[in-house]
């Protein structure tokens, strides 16, 4: 099998199991326990939050952990606008947010009288900075824009937005699920307020996140209950995942300047032989200014889905955009965002390396793309029409 969809999950690395696995039968006490199994259990939590503290440059008691990042983006935007909906109800997002920041914006939108403002993006999905200093308000509380895309890579200028959005006063929340281990930042250069993560997205378990909320922050507790992760998140810790997210954020940091400088490397290397080798195709977000993982092309006169059905066949397991979107028949809202078209969009393919992926991966992959490209477009009456010079290219320059 060759794996290229690491954004939508990662394989957990067998340092973060083997941290992990003690704390499932033998050190399994309850860490709000005062017996020795349960002061073990919550050492363990305590460690995981120093280590993740210390590598976003924060205090340890201003990281919480939650269930993923979805469950992080939620309480950090429902949590401001609740605690702040006295002094104003408007909260200024983009377009091309995971739906889990756009979702929940909707659902205040809907049943709790905010008022949101969705910000374009240019045709490299990157969010202008001037746009969101345009779009803030005196009853703005919030400002939520992610650090890099999911679907396409592109990394935005996050410290630019933090930097202004404090000069009027604003909270700025990221959704960095995708850049935490795969960027290198402190909290305090991007200028951040909160911060939702997801364990899975690097080498971590599934079922883990953690939020930062800088102190000082105006929010509510998202868990009603117990006392635990400060009072602001009820319920029994989950203390193997927390160990594992912990060493999973560890393992990602200390090797991460080797990591971005062979995923690069390859990214650019897959890039290349594609718009080589494949006519007709467009590659999806910044090609600089881009996750050094991510690689999102559209095939013109093809259909991604087939495609990806296809290349699963030969053992090579690719995305046609998020993972949070498959089954949806409509195309991604990211691509829509940047201009495509629809037939563009449902051409799509997302391929997304790792520290493990090998040059001679790719060189399969991209052998494989050449061949089945070729297939279907022989199968489609619209580049057939292109050929004979009826249909135009959208991706002929």
């Amino acid at each position: 099998m060759i794996y290229l969809d690491n954004a939508a999950t990662t394989r957990t690395a067998p340092e973060v199991v083997e941290e992990m696995l003690p704390f499932f039968t033998e050190k399994y006490g309850n860490p709000s326990g005062v017996y020795g199994t349960g002061r073990e259990a919550k050492e363990a939590v305590t460690k995981a939050r120093d280590r993740i503290a210390a590598l976003l440059g924060a205090k340890s008691d201003e990281v919480f952990f939650t269930s993923c990042g979805s469950e992080a983006d939620n309480w950090a935007i429902v949590s401001v606008f609740e605690a702040l909906k006295e002094k104003g109800c408007h909260i200024i997002t983009s377009k091309i947010e995971h739906h889990a920041v756009l979702r929940t914006c909707e659902y205040l939108e809907r049943e709790r009288g905010a008022r949101i403002t969705y910000l374009d993006v240019d045709g490299d999905g990157r969010v202008r900075p001037e746009d969101v200093e345009a779009a803030i308000t005196p009853d703005t509380v919030l400002v939520t824009i992610m650090a890099a895309n999911n679907e396409i890579g592109t990394v935005q200028p996050v410290r630019e937005i933090g930097e202004m959005v404090h000069r009027h006063g604003v909270i700025f929340h990221t959704d960095a699920v995708q850049a935490f281990g795969q960027l290198p930042f402190t909290v305090d250069d991007w200028g951040i307020d909160m911060l939702s993560a997801s364990g899975h997205k690097f080498n971590g378990p599934k079922g883990t996140g953690f939020l930062y909320i800088r102190k000082g922050t105006p929010v509510r507790a998202f868990l009603h209950g117990g006392a635990q992760e400060h009072n602001r998140r009820a319920g029994t810790e989950n203390v193997p995942g927390i160990v594992g997210i912990g060493a999973a954020a560890k393992l990602a940091m200390d090797s991460l300047d080797e990591k971005v400088r062979q995923e690069t490397e390859l990214r650019d290397y897959l890039i290349r032989e594609i718009e080589t080798k494949i006519p007709n195709v467009r590659l999806n977000g910044s090609r600089d200014g881009r996750l050094p993982n991510n690689v999102n092309f559209s095939f013109e006169f093809v259909e991604g889905e087939s495609l990806l059905i296809m290349l699963d066949m030969k053992g090579i397991c690719v995305s046609g955009g998020s993972a949070c979107s498959s089954g949806s028949l409509a195309p991604s809202h990211v691509l829509k965002a940047i201009g495509l078209s629809d037939s563009l969009a449902r051409g799509a393919l997302r391929m997304t390396l790792s520290a493990e992926t090998t040059k001679e991966e790719i060189d399969t992959t991209v052998a494989a793309l050449t061949e089945l490209v070729k297939k279907l477009r022989n199968m489609s009456p619209k580049y057939e029409g292109y050929l004979k010079g009826i249909e135009k290219s959208e991706t002929a320059e």
